[in-house]
This record gives structure tokens, sequence and C-alpha cells, in this order.
């Protein structure tokens, strides 16, 4: 029996030109996948939003093997899940007013999500339209769904069977997934996978991280001149001192000195780092009065094409926190520096913009830059009592408005990570968080356990990647209860020093 559905408070911009909708992955689960479309959990439906019916879901592709595989046709529009018709539409577009789970989406995760609490035997009902005919199917999904753990608790990862489960499946095939050079293929996924089996504790996982470890330290020296060089070397420095922490290996520490080294050069602090092509290529991003950018770092060293912005330098002012924990020294200035930068570019409400300087005291999206933020200050070697202040007013920003947290600029699974990591500071926007983006960790999940890389509003990436990056972060996220690592809380993490010298 079907009735209407009240509006539940995911949103992907889709362009005319196809996009995301038309991108394809060459390569693993979902290279049979014609486009970049929406996952419905472990259904196995894959589904595009369209213009002319925005209360319906149009199915473009439906895993084998899945429950819903032999059920649900390939143009079939779902119009109604869990006894309930869709009745809000959807929202297209990129904005504080649009985001959030509306419409179908949202819906059929509220209406997913309940029958999982059903255990072995649930039974999803969803209604589609074939052509002209309105048909109600029932889709099996108790049996997938209790292989996984069932449904997450409302406390979720905290004392929650489900997250239990998907750590047991996502760490073991985040090692298999791992190249023979120690990384998995790109500096976001070289941060998290390595951070979620060493924060797991389990030491099953640790030939793998030293693995990921000592390819950083070989891959990374005090002068380089790569492209795009900032993101790796950021990827280094977290991931070398965060294993030095934890093992407390010696061999790490020259390796740690020499990221230091690379990062103090590629740092911009002076007006003689700009390369004269930026006024050709960027003049409207070269600094036009003292201090202007300074203490950021951009993709290459020093400034470079339209110069630091604010999401890789939260990254470097925490390698800096996290070297001088490990007892590797950074000039004082240089920290200072950096948390200036972060500071220039953080509104009243705690929100980080793009560049230094505030967007605004009331806006909110991307949390991606305000999370790296919060997680540097929370653990800043110098004026604790100040930089937590700091920290918390990051995290309260964050917890205030999680809605944008899956569709965040430049990468969204990164973003995805610094924003739960402030979040985790403080239990209430932890909560806010987690409940409020409920629907994307129910429908992300594919019918073999793994993760799925929703569409964003950057629309970047999938081509590469559809499950990895996401598999890497939600294994992360899951972990960050444990406390295991110096940023998400480790007791007994060195204490950095509350004062030090300029």
């Amino acid at each position: 029996m079907f009735a209407l559905v009240a509006a539940s408070p995911a949103q992907v911009h889709y362009h005319q030109d196809g996009r995301p909708w038309s991108i394809k992955t060459q390569s693993g689960p979902d290279q049979d996948v014609p486009g970049w479309f929406y996952n419905l959990g472990i259904t196995g439906l894959r589904v595009e939003l369209v213009e002319n019916a925005p209360t319906h879901l149009v199915v473009r592709y439906v895993l084998p093997d899945s429950p819903a595989a032999g059920k649900v046709h390939v143009g079939d529009h779902v119009i109604g899940a869990g006894g309930a018709v869709f009745a809000t539409p959807h929202q297209n577009g990129y904005g504080e007013k649009v985001f959030g789970a509306r419409g179908p989406i949202g819906d059929f995760a509220a209406a997913l999500d309940a029958a999982l609490q059903q255990g072995k035997k649930a039974r999803l009902d969803v209604r589609v339209l074939r052509g002209d005919d309105e048909k109600d199917l029932r889709l099996d999904v108790g049996t997938v769904g209790a292989k996984h753990g069932g449904s997450f608790a409302a406390t979720f990862p905290t004392d929650c069977k489900k997250s239990g489960h998907v750590l047991d499946t996502l760490l073991p095939w985040l090692v298999e997934q791992q190249r023979d050079d120690g990384s998995w293929g790109s500096p976001p996924h070289d941060v998290f996978a390595p951070l979620a089996l060493l924060a797991s504790g389990d030491q099953k996982h640790h030939k793998a991280v030293e693995r990921c470890a000592r390819f950083h330290a070989r891959t990374t020296q005090a002068k380089d001149h790569d492209s795009l060089i900032n993101w790796r070397y950021m990827a280094a420095g977290i991931v070398l001192a965060e294993y030095h922490l934890a093992t407390g290996e010696k061999w790490v520490l020259p390796e740690l000195e020499q990221v230091r080294d690379f990062l103090l050069h590629s740092q911009y602090t002076d007006p003689s780092q700009i390369n004269p092509k930026s006024h050709e290529s960027h003049p409207d991003a070269v600094p036009k009065k003292p201090g202007e950018a300074e203490g950021g770092w951009g993709h290459n060293p020093g400034f470079e094409g339209y110069g630091p912005i604010a999401m890789i330098t939260g990254q470097g002012a925490l390698v800096f926190a996290l070297m001088e924990r490990c007892g590797v020294d950074v000039p004082r200035e240089r920290h200072d520096a950096a948390y200036a930068f972060l500071q220039r570019a953080t509104g009243k409400n705690g929100y980080v913009w793009y560049e230094d300087e505030s967007a605004g005291d009331q806006n909110w999206a991307d949390p991606g830059r305000t999370g790296a933020a919060g997680i540097a200050n929370w653990i800043c070697p110098f004026d604790v009592a100040a930089h937590r202040a700091q920290a918390l007013r990051h995290t309260a920003c964050i917890g205030a408005h999680p809605e944008s947290f899956p569709d965040t600029h430049g990468c969204p699974t990164m973003g995805m990570a610094y924003a739960a990591l402030t979040a985790h500071l403080e239990p209430g926007a932890w909560r806010s968080l987690l409940d409020a983006n409920r629907w994307w960790f129910v429908l992300s999940e594919c019918p073999d356990g793994t993760f799925y890389y929703q569409p964003n509003r950057d629309n970047a990436g999938y081509g590469a990647d559809s499950r990895l990056s996401a598999s890497a972060v939600v294994a992360f996220i899951l972990t960050m209860e444990k406390r295991s690592l110096c940023i998400t809380g480790r007791d007994d993490a060195p204490a950095a020093p509350s004062t030090g010298p300029k």
C-alpha cells in the first residue's frame, strides 16, 4: 500500500552537457556501468535525476547478482519506496539552498534504512513506472544486508554492529588495492587508506601501513620540482608523522625532516617567490598589498598560478603540528604564518573560505577547508588554549551546517575526512554531521560491501576511481571513535608544548 511521503531533510549539480551522468570509469567493478549515477545502496540500482521528472529516479544500470537484478529494469522510473510515493522534487545545482538529501534520493535512503532494520527477512517495496504501467516490486535486501551487518545504529559508529562489519570488509579490501610500490595511487588515498589501517590497531595490517610509509619516504626529498606537488608532501607528512607516533620507528625522523625542509621551501612567505608568469596567467591572484597570501601553500612551491589556498594550508599547518609532536623542529614563525593565513580566511562563524579572506560571517558551504583548519588548530603546539578555542569555532560551524558534507570543492571525499575529523572534536557536532548524512552512508554502500563515490558538486575524479576514495574515507571515519591516532585523540600521544620560542 503506497502513500505520499513527506519531505526528508542529495543533490548533485548536473549540467546540460550531460555531466556528471556521461562520465564513465574504465576500470574496477563499475567499468560496465554506462555513466556516473547515484548508487542506491545494496539494492544494486544506479539512477539518474532528470529535469522533466523531478520526483522520479530513472534506472540506468542494475548491478548483476544484486537484490534488484532481474526485477527492476534499465529505463524504469522508481517513483516510490517503502510503501510511499515520492512527492518532494529533487533540487539541482550548488549552494546552501539546495544542499541536503531532499527529494527522492533522501526518501529512498530512508525507506531502505528502515527496511534493513528488519534483519535477514528485510524486504524493500518499490514502485516503478515501466512505460505507461506502474508496478509494485519487492526486493530481498535482508540477505545482503544481514551479510553486511544490517543497518547502522542510531549511535553509529559507537556501539554499532554494522560499523564493525563495514570495517571488517573495507580494511582487508584496502590492503588488496594497495599497489606494488606501497601506494594507493593518489594523495587522498595515500593518506586515508593507511590511516584507517593504522587506526584499526590490527597488527595484520601493519605491513601495509609500513609499505605506504616507506613509499612516502622514498618519493619525497628536501628539494623537488614535480607538478601539483604540495598535495603529495602533505600526505607524506601526515602519514609519516602518525606512523612514527604510533610505532616509535626512528627511521622515520630523518624522512620527516626532509618533508619539513621541502614544506619550508614551498610555503609562500615573500613576494620574491612569485613566478613572473603569474602576472600574465593569473593577474587577479597576484597579491596587491603586504602580507596577502603569505603563510600559505598552493598546488606548487611558493606562489604559483593563483597562489595559496586554505584547503592545503590547513594540511600544512597540521603537518607542522604533527612534526613538533614527533620532535622535528619547525621554526615558530612558520607555524604562526600558516595559522595567520587560516585566520584571515575564517569568518566569525568559524567557516573557512577558499583563500585568505573571509567569505562572510554567515556562509558555510564546503566544510572540508573548515575541517582541515579545525584539526590543525586543535593540535597546534603553541598557544594551545587560543588555538583550541578556534578549533571549536570551526567545529561548531560544521555541526550547525552539515548539509554539504559529501558535496565539497575539489576532492569531496578528502573534504569529508577533514570535516569529520573536526566535527569529532565535540560530541554534538559529531552526531549532527553523521545524522544529517546517514543517507549518504546508507546509499553509498554497494552489494559487495565497498563504498561508492556518489556524484557531487565538482563532478571530479570518478573516471579514475569509483570505489577506492569513498571506501578509504568511510573506513577512516568509522575508526575515529577508536581514538588511536594523534589526530583522532589518542590519550598517550606525545603532548605538544604550550609555548615555544619565537
